[in-house]
């Protein structure tokens, strides 16, 4: 028995706030796409309005409200979670650094999008992976957001461009 415990009756607050991270028990969307949409996915996050509007319009709205969401667009990232892509937005919370979206994405068995974040946080391990398990497309795409992300964190400590997103 630890003096804590003999003193206060209870064990110390570390001991007693550990997480257990559970199997969510929800079904996620699809996260499978044609090369195509995967080249307008990435004109889109670099700013094509056209491929936008057309992803928007024609059932990949998802990818419409992700790239708002890595543009740090908050009703998006409510979109996501409301609309059954949590898994979209754990993504983007742990490309942000965020550690307990990179556990949850581990957890319920995202290995993809992990290791995707992992490479967008600058992590080397993270495009090893993607180099060994995903097309040239894909691949192009994760660096895409990495370079939105990287510019997004550049601007906000640029004394110059302080809290502009993009």
């Amino acid at each position: 028995m630890s003096w804590f415990k003999r003193i206060f009756g209870k064990e110390p607050l570390e001991k007693s706030r550990q997480a257990e991270v559970k199997q969510a028990n929800i079904s996620f969307a699809e996260f499978n796409y044609p090369t195509k949409i995967i080249l307008a996915w990435i004109k889109a996050l670099e700013g094509h309005e056209e491929l936008t509007k057309f992803l928007y319009e024609n059932g990949y709205e998802e990818i419409f409200f992700m790239n708002q969401a890595i543009l740090l667009k908050q009703e998006s990232r409510d979109w996501l979670m409301k609309n059954g892509y949590p898994h979209l937005m754990a993504f983007i919370n742990a490309a942000e650094g965020n550690e307990s979206a990179q556990h949850w994405l581990q957890v319920h068995g995202f290995d993809f999008l992990y290791h995707a974040a992992m490479a967008i946080e600058g992590e080397e391990s993270g495009f090893k992976w993607l180099n060994q398990h995903s097309d040239e497309f894909v691949f192009s795409l994760i660096k895409t957001i990495k370079k939105v992300k990287d510019q997004i964190e550049f601007n906000h400590n640029d004394m110059y461009s302080f809290g502009k997103d993009l």
